[in-house]
């Protein structure tokens, strides 16, 4: 886009030349690491991130506890459906057994009559 002044080459070379030099005079001007102001800085971010690494370590500590809480329940019901399953089993074995008796017990008694 034109400006209505005429500019020439030089006149842009000029003028980026002093923008760049208005930057590196900006920038010069910030303090350094030496400064007071950067080393507070530094220390209250350095400050943050040990509190937030503290608090990650906390969340990890208390979610290791959880899974292990909840692995200890699994493993208790676990434990006692295995039980239970067991038992069942027993009765089962125990009931087929009494009705095995009990038929043998009918097909004697049944061979006595018939002699």
């Amino acid at each position: 886009m034109n400006s209505f002044k005429n500019t020439d080459f030089a006149d842009r070379l000029r003028a980026s030349a002093n923008a760049k030099k208005a930057m590196v005079e900006k920038i010069r001007a910030q303090p350094g690491v030496n400064d007071p102001a950067f080393a507070e800085r530094e220390a209250a971010r350095q400050a943050i991130r040990i509190a937030r690494d503290a608090r990650a370590a906390e969340r990890k500590a208390a979610l290791a506890a959880q899974q292990a809480a909840a692995e200890a329940e699994r493993a208790s019901r676990e434990a006692s459906e295995a039980l239970e399953a067991a038992e069942q089993t027993a009765r089962e074995v125990a009931l087929e057994a009494e009705r095995k008796a009990s038929r043998d017990a009918r097909y004697a008694a049944r061979k006595a009559r018939k002699r």
